[in-house]
């Protein structure tokens, strides 16, 4: 008898392009989320594997296209600083993980039929 295991179903990803040059997606709002967890652009950086400048660059282009700031630096302070999300940077998030939940709710039934269409192709294919 073989043991049923359920399979996780195949997941969506969300892209917004805010303009021919400009997108905004889940790595750039992990790394705001992380800087809100971390309170640090260098520490959200670590957290994600990722360099202070690659970071930074990511937290100055996302303040580029979103012509507002996001993330707010802050100076000096009995630990020397940090990073905090802007208002604006708070509904960001807040938005694109609401634009990601719904558009994954819409799409639930197909992403069930090609979980059951995948899984019949590899159990056909192993015949």
């Amino acid at each position: 008898m073989q043991k049923s295991s359920a399979r996780p179903l195949p997941s969506l990803s969300v892209r917004i392009d805010l303009d021919t040059e400009g997108r905004i997606g889940p790595g750039k709002i992990a790394l705001l989320e992380n800087i809100r967890e971390h309170g640090s652009i260098s520490a959200a950086g670590r957290a994600m594997d990722m360099s202070y400048k690659r970071a930074w660059d990511l937290v100055d282009e996302i303040n580029r296209i979103c012509r507002q700031a996001a993330v707010e630096r802050q100076t000096g302070g009995k630990n020397g600083g940090g990073a905090v999300l802007t208002p604006f940077g708070l509904s960001l998030v807040a938005r694109y993980r609401k634009i990601e939940r719904d558009a994954a709710s819409a799409v639930r039934k197909e992403l069930q039929a090609l979980r059951s269409e995948i899984g019949g192709a590899k159990k056909r294919a192993r015949r």
